[in-house]
C-alpha cells in the first residue's frame, strides 16, 4: 500500500519543494526570480490592502462627482441664459401678433370693438392656462402630502 507521502501531490515543478516533499533551494531561487512569494500575505494584510483600495476608490469617485457637478452647474447657467433669451424673443413675437390682429380688426369692427375682442380672447386663454396650472399644482401637492396614489399623474 502507498504511504500518504507517495500519494500526495506536492505541486508543480516550479514549487520550492521537490516531489519527495523536501525543500529544494534551486527551485526556491528560481521561484524568487519569477516573483513567487513563499510567504503569502496574511488576512490582516489583505484587509489593509482592501481598505486602502476602497479609500482610494471613494476619493476618486468623490473627485469625479465634484467635477461632474461643476460641469453641470456651468452648463445649467448657459442653458438658463439661452432659455431666457428664447422666452424674450417668443414674448416679443406674441406681442407683434396681438398688435397685428388688433390692426387687422380695426377696419372691420372699429377700434374699441377690436380691442375688446383681442382682450377677451387673451383673457379666455389666460383662464384656461390658469386652470391647467392650478390642476397641476394640486396634483403635486397631493403627491407630496401622500394623500393620493401617484398613478395616472401626467
Amino acid at each position: 500500500m502507498l504511504s500518504e507521502r507517495e500519494t500526495h501531490d506536492f505541486g508543480s515543478s516550479d514549487d520550492p519543494v521537490d516531489a519527495t516533499g523536501d525543500y529544494d533551494p534551486v527551485a526556491a531561487r528560481r521561484a524568487d526570480a519569477e516573483g513567487y512569494d513563499p510567504d503569502p500575505p496574511s488576512l490582516i494584510d489583505d484587509a489593509k490592502a482592501l481598505y486602502e483600495d476602497g479609500t482610494a476608490y471613494v476619493q476618486a469617485e468623490l473627485a469625479f462627482q465634484k467635477t461632474r457637478a461643476k460641469y453641470a452647474a456651468n452648463r445649467s447657467g448657459q442653458i438658463a441664459g439661452y432659455a431666457a433669451g428664447l422666452l424674450a424673443i417668443v414674448h416679443l413675437a406674441l406681442i407683434a401678433l396681438v398688435i397685428g390682429v388688433l390692426i387687422a380688426l380695426i377696419p372691420a369692427v372699429g377700434a374699441w370693438a377690436a380691442t375688446g375682442i383681442v382682450v377677451g380672447v387673451l383673457l379666455v386663454l389666460a383662464a384656461i392656462t390658469g386652470f391647467a396650472l392650478k390642476s397641476k399644482i394640486d396634483r403635486l401637492r397631493n403627491v407630496l402630502a401622500d394623500n393620493r396614489p401617484t398613478e395616472n399623474l401626467r
